[in-house]
């Protein structure tokens, strides 16, 4: 996995009365340990795709508790796990990264919603907004009002995260309904301490199976049933939800000295919100707010009563709503309304109507509003904060013209020794000859090739949409698309809505399968056509190659993504073959991420025990390198860059292979492949080389010393042993 929680994972053992230290995403593991869980699962992605690890790493003690674990393969599978918790009192809990996850999970929880739950059931999500976040910027708050389903954003405090994972479960069977717990990156990645409890067995679990099953006609999202399921909603779980969340007091109220303002914020902005007070003075270290705050630890439904006590007899409220559009604010504006209540609302007019809100962002905002509000004694906070604002502002103007152009921007890009990066240089190469053509992309690693140098990729919509999303320009374009999907994406659901759809109607077009071994984007999970599961046993059952014979591709190649000309003469085959119907390319190279950590720690065991081991490293002839650079172009290796001329008489930087390069020889494959410059060689450094070896070394370093030095200087060069060079061209 891209990190392990083998050691962290015992903690998860306390008890009642011991007190758990740790990180955030762990205290969500034993919020829903103790809270007797029955079945967890869920797709991985951040920023919480670590729960997905911790839940594995934890599978022995999840075992003696009996609780099952599905790794989905993707996030509507996930969703329809909570179906369980429709007839039965069994609790359970899924998890992946939003909105997109819960768009893919949409189906399933609209339906569940509909039929409503016995048993808890919750879902973790993953929502992040700004510059930091990795999809698109959207909220899911919107999905929980579409579908009435209770939405908590905890308070980024462990013991308040705990309490709230297991409020979740009681308030889903209180009001018989799907509960969503929103958590940020930070959330889930603080450090803190809270008293634990001892972990509970459900009452129905692989330790305790049901005997029968249960069946009612009011639980199904039928024609006849599903008005009666609605005014359900509406009329009973919506109260219940309201006074459940009134009587457990999950929303926090903290006092002030100020009776004229108060600020109403998400919970998961709170520590962002302190801290920012006290840098202003507003707040000492101890989260004493001299401002009066509702921190809303569940964000939807709103709880009118509260809202109303907490406004009343205030001249204005601040609103701290992240994200796009301002539900929270015009709900709020709402309730206000209808009670007569005065006070001012501000929120959107002094905060960003978007991205995230970091400390930055939010102390701009405050002091907006507090300006134009006035509080009483307030007055000398409000200016010395101001010129903190225009001092901080300063500062970046100062940084950003010290800076100035030195430093360029740069787009994310493949890792050095990316497997997926050689099938966007064939790509490249063919098209020199073929011209170019619409290319469909995909989510995954495999989006990086969007990005300079190589710019391939006209359309992204979703995870294993590239092929489904080429269908309406394929059949109107004059040259055969080609089609973009990882294996990740393949077995989300690109088999189903890309492949199975396109040999359904008959598509003529290409589909390149770039098969890395893993989910890599996601964090380096397992694959059903990874080379091992989840618990390390060797697997080959499900294969990609079976899965398109099985929905009726006949014409199919696989390929070495690093023999670059190999694929590029691939390509062209499939691009110009008189044969009809969908080509499938299936590019394998194992990520080079996993790859390394493999082979990095099997080389230090083998030459700890004096046996052999080659480490290949390719390099540039400064001499023959003629400085046009096209191997970078073809390339955008992070290893492949330019250094000083060491030749005088010539201006051109030539090109250069830096340490951080693996070996992969994509360089030099590029180089052969477009005919380019044959200043690349390899070098392989023998560790505990053989006596032959040895002799060879002696033997050429002889030879150059004589071929390289007048006749009297010539001095005997010894190998000594240990590690040396051996050069190839």
């Amino acid at each position: 996995m891209e990190r392990s929680f083998k050691t962290e994972v015992e903690s998860l053992k306390l008890g009642a009365g011991d007190i758990f230290a740790g990180e955030g995403i762990l205290a969500v593991t034993k919020g829903l340990l103790q809270s007797g869980v029955s079945y967890v699962g869920g797709y991985q992605g951040s920023p919480i795709s670590h729960l997905i690890d911790v839940l594995v790493d934890a599978k022995p003690l999840m075992d003696k508790l009996g609780v099952h674990l599905e790794t989905s393969t993707s996030e509507a599978a996930a969703g329809a796990m909570l179906a369980a918790s429709i007839n039965y009192p069994i609790r359970g809990a899924v998890t992946w990264k939003s909105p997109v996850g819960t768009n893919v999970a949409s189906d399933g929880l609209s339906n569940i919603s509909s039929s409503g739950v016995i048993g808890g059931a919750v879902i973790i999500l993953g929502e992040d907004y700004g510059e930091g976040a990795s999809v698109i910027q959207e909220r899911s708050h919107a999905f929980a009002m579409k579908s009435s389903m209770w939405l908590l954003d905890p308070r980024p405090n462990l013991a308040s995260i705990v309490n709230l994972v297991e409020k979740a479960f009681e308030l889903s069977e209180a009001s018989n309904s799907l509960v969503m717990m929103q958590l940020r990156i930070r959330t889930c990645h603080v450090y803190g301490r809270f008293e634990a409890k001892d972990n509970l067995t459900g009452k129905i679990s692989r330790n305790s199976k049901l005997d029968k099953p249960d069946f009612s006609m009011m639980r199904l999202p039928q024609p006849g049933f599903t008005v009666a399921q609605e005014k359900l909603k509406l009329e009973t779980r919506l109260p219940a939800a309201i006074k459940f969340i009134k009587d457990n007091k999950l929303n926090e109220q903290f006092p002030g000295d100020s009776n004229e303002v108060g600020i109403i914020l998400q919970g998961g902005l709170y520590n962002t919100v302190l801290r920012v007070m006290q840098r202003i003075g507003l707040a000492d270290t101890f989260g004493n707010s001299r401002i009066p705050i509702y921190c809303m630890n569940v964000t939807y439904p709103m709880v009118p009563d509260e809202i109303t006590q907490f406004c009343a007899g205030k001249r204005a409220v601040l609103m701290m709503e992240e994200g796009h559009p301002d539900y929270i604010e015009q709900m709020l504006n709402t309730v206000l309304r209808r009670a007569d209540i005065n006070a001012r609302i501000f929120g959107k007019d002094v905060l960003p109507m978007g991205g995230e809100y970091t400390a930055d962002v939010v102390m701009k905002g405050l002091i907006g509003f507090l300006d134009k509000v006035r509080p009483a004694g307030m007055d000398g906070l409000i200016d010395m904060a101001q010129k903190q604002v225009e001092q901080i502002a300063g500062f970046k103007a100062t940084a950003n013209e010290l800076v100035g152009t030195a430093i360029p921007g740069r787009n994310p890009t493949f890792c050095t020794g990316c497997p997926e990066r050689p099938m966007f240089a064939s790509i490249k190469l063919a098209e020199r000859e073929l011209g170019k053509t619409h290319v469909s992309g995909d989510i995954g690693c495999h989006s990086f090739g969007m990005y300079a140098p190589f710019n391939i990729g006209n359309t992204c919509v979703g995870y294993g949409l590239g092929l489904a999303s080429s269908t309406g320009i394929a059949a109107n374009f004059s040259k055969r698309t080609i089609s973009i999907m990882g294996d990740g994406g393949f077995w989300h659901n690109g088999l189903t809505t890309g492949v199975a759809s396109a040999t359904y109607n008959n598509a003529d077009g290409v589909l390149v399968v770039i098969k890395n071994g893993y989910t890599s984007a996601t964090g380096w999970q397992f694959l059903p056509s990874s080379m091992q599961r989840r618990e390390g046993l060797v697997h080959q059952d499900q294969t990609i190659e079976k899965a398109l014979r099985g929905v009726g591709i006949k014409w199919m190649k696989t390929v070495d993504n690093y023999k670059v000309g190999n694929v590029a003469k691939v390509l062209k085959e499939a691009l110009t073959t008189a044969e009809k119907g969908l080509k499938v390319i299936i590019a394998q190279g194992e990520c080079m991420l996993a790859k390394q950590r493999r082979v990095r720690a099997e080389d230090a065991k083998n030459i700890a025990a004096g046996r052999r081991v080659a480490k290949p490293k390719f390099n540039i002839d400064d001499q023959v390198c003629t400085g046009d650079h096209s191997c970078i172009r073809l390339s955008g290796c992070p290893s492949l860059t330019i250094k000083e001329n060491p030749d005088t008489l010539r201006r051109d930087p030539v090109a250069t292979v830096i340490e951080s390069c693996v070996g992969c020889g994509l360089c030099g494959e590029i180089s052969h492949a477009a005919i380019l410059c044959p200043s690349f060689y390899k070098t392989e450094l023998v560790h505990n080389p053989g006596i032959i070896e040895r002799m060879l070394d002696g033997l050429r370093r002889r030879v150059i010393a004589r071929l390289a030095t007048p006749p009297a200087a010539i001095t005997p060069l010894i190998s000594t042993g240990g590690a040396i060079a051996q050069a190839a061209e």
